[in-house]
Formats: structure tokens, sequence, C-alpha cells
């Protein structure tokens, strides 16, 4: 009986070292399989049906495309802060965020008691001063004629001075809130200024309601004239070396990709933010095409900028296979095996291969890549 169990016994562990050999063989296999799946094999005559030919990296000046991102943008004078040197009560304005204004036109009316004691303060001086220009003619003729002192008449003639500068003063104050001195008399004395647009534009903000009282220091309206439109780009250290003033680029927004401007770099900044970054602005080429842009709206942007000594190949060396670009390298006379590579802009039939470091000096198929990743895909199925 024991020598039946020892027969059972070794029959079970030949089997599992049998079962276990194979199991490794399979491994094996599988893992052959695997490395050469990307290897296409050909003899001479198939070659020869395909005309295969091998070549090398070669450094050449390619273009790459250089991606940055900015807002529109005016220049200071064309954005405009809405105040009033003095400050009053809004009494009216029709005023909304987007609304078109033109240079001239009416856009809020203020009132305060300030405004009438400025008017009366100027009238009184103006009727002062007519009464020190009688008394300064008549002292001066008086003094001509030695019938009074040279000090009654040097007095006269101060007082009429002063207030010829007391009256001048009072009436630039008048045109700071819109009030025409020239105009202005006993019987027209207003108790409202109003407020003009100083350009041609659209209001981008409207900071006060009707009743509230605004200070010196307030700003009531914010507008914009767009007519000098240009983009602002953030341009990071790294790439700031690579751009020059009058270069080329193309700008679109997110909402219309297709939409492509034209640009020119105009100015590029001197001084590098907290981020490393600067400000590049660029001019619009055709300003006809900008009326749809807002100053504030994202942009992004598409600079060419050439790179020397890139290495190339071939564009037919490079297929692509489930999204990924790939080449054939030369393992020997008949196989070829499939790498994976990064490519960068494809210029006057060369493209750019960004990993190449791993390629130099490697014999790489030229023509015939798209037959061998053909033959090596259906061979797969």
């Amino acid at each position: 009986m024991n020598k039946n169990i020892m027969r059972y016994i070794v029959i079970i562990l030949l089997s599992s070292f049998l079962i276990s050999c194979g199991n490794k063989d399979q491994k094996t296999d599988t893992s052959e399989a695997t490395s050469e799946s990307n290897v296409a094999q050909l003899n001479p005559q198939q070659k020869k049906n395909i005309g295969l030919q091998l070549g090398k990296l070669t450094p050449k000046n390619v273009s790459s495309i250089l991606k940055l991102s900015g807002q529109i943008d005016v220049p200071p004078q064309n954005m405009i802060s809405i105040s009033i040197p003095l400050g009053g009560f809004l009494k009216s304005t029709q005023l909304l965020p987007g609304m078109h204004v033109r240079k001239g036109q009416f856009l809020a009316a203020l009132e305060d008691q300030q405004y009438i004691l400025l008017q009366q303060n100027y009238l009184t001086t103006k009727v002062k001063l007519k009464q020190a220009e009688a008394d300064y003619k008549r002292q001066k003729a008086l003094n001509a004629n030695q019938a009074s002192s040279d000090k009654i008449f040097q007095q006269a003639s101060a007082d009429y001075e002063t207030l010829k500068i007391q009256l001048s003063s009072l009436a630039q104050e008048l045109r700071l809130i819109n009030i025409n001195a020239n105009n202005l008399s006993g019987e027209n004395i207003t108790t409202s200024i109003h407020i003009i647009s100083p350009i041609d534009g659209y209001v981008t903000k409207v900071n006060a309601n009707i009743g509230k009282h605004v200070d010196t220091n307030e700003i009531l309206f914010e507008l914009v004239n767009p007519d000098d439109l240009h983009l602002a780009l953030t341009v990071f250290e790294k790439d700031a070396i690579q751009l020059k003033i009058g270069q080329k680029l193309i700008a679109y927004s997110n909402d219309q990709p297709d939409k492509k401007y034209d640009c020119e770099i105009l100015l590029i900044g001197k001084d590098f933010g907290a981020d490393r970054s600067i400000l590049v602005h660029c001019h619009f080429e055709n300003e006809k095409e900008t009326r749809g842009l807002i100053p504030g709206m994202f942009m992004n942007a598409e600079v060419e900028i050439q790179s020397g000594n890139t290495p190339c190949i071939p564009e037919d060396a490079v297929v692509n296979y489930q999204g990924k670009d790939f080449v054939f390298v030369a393992k020997d006379a008949s196989h070829f095996e499939m790498i994976g590579v990064k490519t960068g802009s494809t210029e006057k039939g060369y493209t750019a291969i960004q990993n190449a470091d791993s390629l130099l000096q490697k014999d790489i198929v030229i023509h015939g890549a798209y037959d061998l990743l053909m033959r090596l895909k259906n061979t797969e199925e």
C-alpha cells in the first residue's frame, strides 16, 4: 500500500513539473510575440516591390508655433473715467453699460447748493470788478494831475488787479463744471450742471444711481473708445527672447477660433512681473475687422518661431496609428521596428522630430513606411 501511495506522489510531482515548464514556455512565447508585434519583416523582393528606402535624421531650419494668450486692450487715452470737480447729487442719467455715446452728448445732470454759490460769487465779483475799474481810472486821472496821493492810486490799482484775478479764477471753476461764465447773468443762475461726453465710444461702467451724492474723488461713469484696439499678450521669460518688434502673428478668440486676426508686434515690455512675465502689445493690421472685439475680451495667439538645426525626417517617413506618430527603424536588412516619435511642425516636406536623441545615426524608412504599417497590422489581424 505504501508503494502505491509513493507511486501516486511521484506522478503528481511529475505532472506539476511538466505543467510548470509548459507555463514558462507559454510566457516566453507570449513575451517574444509582444516584442515582435512592432517589427515588420520583408524579404528582398518585398522591399523592392514597395520601393523601400532608408535615410537618417537631417538637421534643418524649421519653424515652430509658439502659443500665447492675452486680452483686448486700448491705450490709456482711449479709456475715460468721468468724475466731477465739485460733488453733488445725481439728478438724472439714462446711461447703461454697453450704450454708445457721441462726443459732446449729455451724460448726466447733478445739482447742489455749492453750484449756486459759485455762480453767485462770480457775478458779485464781476460787479465789484466793474466798480473797482471805474475807481482805478478815476484815481489814475487824479494822480496824473497830482490831485490825489500815490498811495490812494496804488491801493485802487491793487484792488482792481485782485478782483480781475478772482474773477478769472471763478470763471475757470465754472468751466470745470461746464458753465460758460461769459453767458452767465443774474437771470440764468442754474441749480444743476451737465456732464458731457468727451469722446465717441461706449459706456463700460455706471457707478451711481439717481439721488446719490457723488464726491469729487468718485468715478461716475467709465467710457472707452474702441477705435484703437490692440492685443496685449502675456509672455513668459523663456518665450520672450524669441519675439521681436515687427514680428507677425495671428490671433483668435475662444468663441470664434476659426476667425483669424492678423497682428504685428508693436511693443515688448521691459519689466517682468512676479510670475516672470511681460506684456507684449500687438497692433491689428486690419482695424475694420476688429469691430466685434471688446476691451477685456480674452484672446489666443500663435507666433511662428524659426528654430535652427532641428532634427528632421521626410514627412512620408512618419505614419500615424491610433492617434500617435511612428517611424520604422531598420534593425537589420529584413527587420524594421515601429517606434513612437513626438513630431513638431512640417515644412517643405520635412517633419521635425522632438525626441530625436534615440534615433540619431539610425537608419529610418523614409519611403515605404505606410506599406510597412499596413503589412504589420494586417498580419496581427
